[in-house]
């Protein structure tokens, strides 16, 4: 099986070595292996890990979401439950791009103003 380092998995997933050890510490990836050196390594099951929280949070879902949704994944819950926690999610990020547009469109008309 091929291992990555932690600054290999790093830059191929686009975060720090401390966002890595931040993920692991809140569980939301792991528990990584260790070399005999008792370094990390990284497999490619941990780098799809890292992508999913990674994507999350970029969709704005907070750290305890992420715990939440990770123990259902990890606890082999429904995949009902998957779905209605996703669909939650899905719809409170409707509702905050609905109020991005909303504030766009007032600093819009602010700038109209001030131009």
């Amino acid at each position: 099986m091929t291992t990555l380092t932690p600054a290999a998995t790093a830059d191929h997933t686009g975060v720090s070595i401390d966002t890595l050890r931040y993920y692991e510490r809140e569980g939301l990836i792991g528990p990584i292996g260790r070399s005999a050196g008792g370094r990390r390594q990284y497999t490619e099951d941990d780098v799809f890990w890292i992508g999913m929280v990674t994507c999350f949070r970029e969709a704005g879902l907070g750290i305890a979401a992420l715990r939440e949704f990770v123990a259902i994944l990890r606890a082999d819950h429904s995949p009902q439950d998957r779905v209605a926690f996703l669909r939650e999610r899905r719809a409170a990020l409707e509702e905050r791009v609905v109020a991005l547009r909303r504030a766009m469109t007032v600093l819009d008309e602010k700038i109209a103003y001030y131009s």
